[in-house]
């Protein structure tokens, strides 16, 4: 196979992505091409109403999938964070390349500069509720579409909040811009990473996807991923999580919070495998988290 048809969104980060996983693609196997399949999701006809209202994670690559699972692609190109919890009937997780900033950035005011009351817009109830316990005098908006538009929206508000690796995958750098620690904002769950899917039953194109895996990023996001499957929800659940591997050990912080920010929990815990991820939010459910959904 010479050419590889890769399925993505036709933004301008989806287009990055599938560049990037092109480039490892024929710095792997050199003469092999990648040719992009554009897809339409939901997430992209809808850029007003909030993501959990249009169903939560998968919002953003059912479609996408689709066209892996009926044969018009051979590869689907996400953003990891993304990705359902469970897998996908008929689709594997075959590669996840190296990771970028895991962080959320604040654009348009420092966090330590927030007036009182300020309003801060963003779509995302994990970084609504962790800015409310924080500081619960903020106010929030709502704020949806790409890169572009949020940047172009944010002089309406105090502050806006956007995913530190999307600037640097775009080459943005707006004047004022924080990038959040993760014990003020614990972000998404495998946030910055990539994540590359093909048939289950395609073993060439999982052979050939095997060469571009950071061994290291794919043990981050399988636990993190582990945290949100053993939660059962997506988008919708204000969490959390993040994993740091360190040789063989494996160690995962989740948050687990209200949608208002007024309780909010997080807890770390240490182990060899991506059942750590499991074991944190059992943990954060057996606290009290289960009266949080």
């Amino acid at each position: 196979m010479s050419t590889l048809r890769a399925a993505t969104r036709s933004s301008a980060l989806a287009r990055w992505q599938t560049d990037r996983v092109a480039a490892l693609l024929g710095a792997a196997h050199p003469g092999l091409e990648v040719e992009p399949v554009l897809v339409v999701t939901a997430g992209d006809r809808d850029q007003t109403s909030p993501i959990h209202r249009l169903g939560g994670q998968g919002v953003f690559v059912k479609e996408v999938q689709a066209a892996v699972l009926d044969g018009r692609a051979d590869i689907a190109v996400h953003s990891a964070k993304d990705l359902p919890s469970t897998p996908t009937d008929g689709l594997h997780i075959a590669a996840v390349p190296e990771r970028g900033d895991v962080r959320d950035a604040l654009v348009g005011c420092r966090f330590d500069a927030l007036p009182r009351e300020a309003t801060v817009a963003t779509g995302s109830v994990r970084r609504r509720s962790q800015l409310a316990w924080a500081r619960p005098d903020l106010a929030f908006a709502e704020l949806r579409g790409n890169i572009g538009t949020r940047l172009a929206k944010a002089p309406r508000f105090d502050a806006i909040v956007v995913a530190a690796a999307a600037l640097d995958r775009l080459g943005q750098s707006p004047a004022v811009c924080d990038r959040l620690a993760t014990d003020v904002m614990l972000p998404q769950v495998a946030q910055g990473a990539l994540a590359v899917e093909c048939r289950v039953d395609d073993e060439h194109t999982l052979d050939l996807l095997h060469r571009i895996e950071d061994v290291v990023a794919r043990r981050q996001v399988d636990a993190e991923r582990a945290f949100l499957a053993e939660l059962g929800g997506g988008c919708e659940i204000p969490a959390g999580a993040l994993a740091a591997v360190d040789g063989e050990s494996v160690r995962v912080t989740g948050m687990l919070a209200t949608t208002d920010g007024t309780e909010l929990l997080r807890d770390t815990l240490t182990g060899a495998g991506a059942e750590v991820g499991a074991a944190v939010a059992r943990r954060l459910l057996e606290r009290g988290g289960h009266r949080f959904s």
